[in-house]
């Protein structure tokens, strides 16, 4: 996994790199200018290349970056903003530097930016590169910062964010408004902020550069928050050996669907034995079995007495007790409905605790909206979106995308859970105090179905192993990148769940191949 870090933790680094090993701050901002230089050049061709400069070392950056594109015979155009005297020492040296190259060399020119329409001047650029404000920048942009942000945002050149987007707390990931770049090269280390929540969204692809600090400097660093790699999902497969049956590969029992909506329970059930789970059994209500009975192939179907309601009811719970007894891991929740009686069922189902272990989804997640605290949660996994982790914990989603990092963490240090919070990405909170944040998926995903593969692929892998933080990684990397892959096939309008689920077997041979 990849560490992520605080924009404290990198400004430390960056303090012991110049205390303790002498290296000038001037000599870590002409690094930084050169990976910027070197990132660009070599993943575009274009001739010309647009700049916003800010006071701080940020700016600084930016400056002496457009330097080494001037010099390379790139037309570069640089606006200012502030007065120079407002500067930080490194950032006014390197922008007189470039002031003194641009009253000789006819292909840059810098100017000062005294309002924001002025960055109209910039829309002939082929690529912009906002240099406004760094990762110590805190709180929602004001003034002309934000107007200048909006500005920039409506012109359509390519846009290359220096170490965050302006107006990203790299820390939260959250902002009300921030410069939309395509690509962000963030500098000495990876701010947290930039892979989830709004920062998910305003980042677009994201390069580290290197500013010439030792990597023991940072691997000195803890960090509670992670990148998944590829490599972590294959890890977290579990061992097939060659003496297992249909049982000792893993048991699930899936209580899912109901009349309204059966298609839930087919999505996860399947999904189990896709994943490599010797048995997958759908508990649904009596009278609505037809509905799905043609459509589960191989999944065996336990149907409960429902007294016509077609949805689990409390005595439903008494009837299948041998067979929450009988699974490796029970799933509730998907497709159940919301009725009053289904909601007492959830509870009464995680009252009574005779499973081993649980991955609680959707319409059992409701069920337990501001009383999750009352139960003993050790083994369990919730798999809620962002609204439904918002109404569980009592808030509102605005209040939770501020802090979701916050947010998670409460809530697996109070109830011993496994969260995985569904979104773009989605992010695993472990008992253990982590943050792993998936880095696969697309938009494709937004759809109907796909949390329901997800939940039969994680209970599909909790069975046939012990380890959960495991089985919850491998299942939620596994479940995102099928959904890239078939991208080659597919297209982010046509994609749907039921075929990122039949994907799930070529997505694991790809990785194997692609993993040595």
């Amino acid at each position: 996994m990849i560490p992520l870090y605080s924009t404290e933790q990198i400004r430390k680094v960056d303090e012991k790199a110049i205390n303790r090993l002498g290296i000038p701050g001037i000599v870590l901002m002409e690094n930084a200018s050169k990976e910027i230089f070197q990132s660009i050049t070599n993943n575009f061709e274009f001739r010309s290349i647009g700049f916003v400069c800010g006071k701080g070392n940020n700016g600084g950056d930016g400056f002496a970056a457009a330097r080494h594109f001037a010099n390379a015979g790139y037309d570069v155009k640089v606006l200012s903003l502030g007065n120079p005297d407002e500067m930080s020492a490194d950032c006014k040296t390197n922008f007189s530097i470039l002031k003194k190259i641009a009253t000789s060399q006819k292909n840059v020119s810098i100017s000062r930016l005294k309002s924001p329409g002025e960055v109209a001047q910039l829309k002939k650029c082929d690529i912009i590169c906002d240099g406004l404000l760094g990762s110590g920048a805190k709180g929602n942009l004001r003034g002309p910062y934000l107007s200048i942000v909006k500005k920039l945002n409506g012109i359509k050149s390519f846009k290359v964010a220096i170490d965050i987007p302006t107006g990203l707390d790299a820390d939260k990931g959250f902002s009300k408004e921030a410069f939309y770049a395509d690509l962000t090269i963030t500098l000495g280390g990876y701010k947290k902020g930039l892979f989830f929540g709004d920062g998910y969204a305003y980042s677009g692809e994201i390069e580290k550069g290197s500013i010439g600090i030792p990597d023991d400097l940072h691997e000195s660093l803890s960090t509670k928050e992670y990148l998944i790699e590829p490599e972590d999902a294959l890890i977290g497969l579990p061992e097939k050996k060659r003496n297992i049956n249909k049982y000792s590969a893993g048991k699930v029992l899936n209580i899912a669907g109901s009349e309204s909506y059966p298609g839930a329970s087919v999505l996860t059930s399947k999904s189990v034995f896709k994943i490599g789970a010797g048995a997958s059994v759908l508990a649904f209500p009596k009278s609505a079995r037809t509905l799905i009975q043609k459509k589960l192939g191989e999944v065996v179907v336990t149907a409960y007495d429902d007294e016509n309601s077609g949805c689990l009811t409390e005595e439903s719970i008494d009837e299948l007790s041998e067979r929450i007894k009988w699974a490796d891991v029970v799933t509730i929740g998907p497709g159940l409905g919301r009725d009053i009686k289904t909601q007492k069922a959830v509870i009464k189902f995680l009252k009574e605790r005779k499973f081993k272990k649980v991955v609680i989804d959707a319409d059992a997640i409701f069920a337990l909206n501001k009383k999750y605290q009352k139960f003993n949660l050790k083994n369990v996994v919730f798999t809620p979106h962002h609204g439904e982790f918002a109404n569980l914990l009592g808030i509102g989603v605005n209040e939770l995308k501020k802090d979701i990092l916050k947010h998670g963490y409460s809530f697996v240090k109070r109830t011993g859970a496994y969260l995985i919070l569904k979104g773009a990405p989605t992010i695993i909170f472990t008992p253990s105090g982590e943050a792993l944040i998936n880095s696969s998926g697309n938009p494709a995903m937004a759809k109907f179905g796909t949390g329901d593969v997800l939940t039969g692929t994680i209970a599909g892998l909790l069975a046939q192993q012990k380890n959960i933080e495991k089985s919850v990684v491998s299942a939620v990397y596994l479940h995102s990148f099928a959904a890239d892959l078939l991208l080659s096939e597919k297209t982010e309008y046509s994609l749907i769940a039921s075929e990122i689920m039949n994907y799930l077997p070529s997505t694991i041979k790809f990785l194997r191949k692609s993993i040595v």
